[in-house]
C-alpha cells in the first residue's frame, strides 16, 4: 500500500497494490495493520455504495458535522469519478482549499478524507459506483452541505455540460454564508 501526503494535511492518496492476470486483478483495499504502519488508525463503522447512472452527476459537497462527523475512505467500483476534499476548518492555513483525483475502478486509488471536510464527487463514465467507509453512522441532524460551484472555491470539475444534482445539492449554501462547526487544532 502507498500512501501519499496531498497538499491538504489529512487527505491522503492510497494506491492499495494490485495482483493480476488474464482474469482480472486481487487487492486489498483496505487492512487495517497495514494501514497502521502508515499511521492511519481509524474505526470504520460503516461502509455505503451508490451508484451514478449519467456522465456528470455531482454528490457533495457534503458533510456530516459534530458530535457525528465522519472521516471517509473513498474508491471507485465502477467506472470513474472526480473526487474532491475541501478544508473546512475555520483557522487552518488551507481553510476553504480544494484537491481533487480521478479515482477508477481500474486505477483503484482511493482518497481518505478526515472529518472538517467537505467531500463531493463527479462522475466520469455512465453507472459509476462509488464506495467508501465511514468512521460515524448517518445522522440526518448532522448531514449538511455546500454548493459544489461556489465561485469561491474555484473548483474545476471537469464537466463538459450542466451537472446533475440532487435537489438537496442545488440548494446548498454558498461558502460565504456556510458556518462551519469545525475548528483546526494543528496538525490532523
Amino acid at each position: 500500500m502507498r500512501v501519499t501526503q496531498t497538499d491538504l494535511p489529512g487527505v491522503l492518496l492510497l494506491e492499495p497494490a494490485r495482483f493480476g492476470d488474464d482474469r482480472g486483478f486481487f487487492s486489498e483495499s483496505w487492512n487495517r495493520k497495514t494501514l497502521a504502519e502508515h499511521g492511519i488508525e481509524l474505526d470504520f463503522v460503516q461502509d455505503n455504495h451508490s451508484m451514478s447512472a449519467a456522465v456528470g452527476t455531482v454528490r457533495g459537497l457534503h458533510f456530516q458535522s459534530p458530535p457525528h462527523a465522519q472521516d471517509k475512505l473513498v474508491r471507485c467500483g465502477q467506472g470513474a469519478l472526480f473526487d474532491v476534499a475541501v478544508d473546512i476548518r475555520k483557522g487552518s492555513p488551507t481553510f476553504g482549499k480544494w484537491v481533487g483525483y480521478e479515482l477508477t475502478a481500474q486505477n483503484g486509488l482511493q482518497l481518505l478524507i478526515p472529518a472538517g471536510f467537505l467531500h463531493g464527487f463527479a462522475t466520469r463514465a455512465p453507472n459509476t459506483e462509488i464506495i467508501y467507509k465511514c468512521t460515524d453512522y448517518y445522522a440526518p441532524d448532522c448531514d449538511g452541505a455546500v454548493r459544489f460551484d461556489d465561485p469561491d472555491l474555484d473548483i474545476n470539475w471537469g464537466l463538459s455540460g450542466d451537472a446533475i444534482l440532487s435537489d438537496k445539492d442545488s440548494k446548498a449554501p454558498l461558502m460565504a454564508d456556510f458556518d462551519s462547526p469545525f475548528i483546526f487544532e494543528g496538525a490532523p
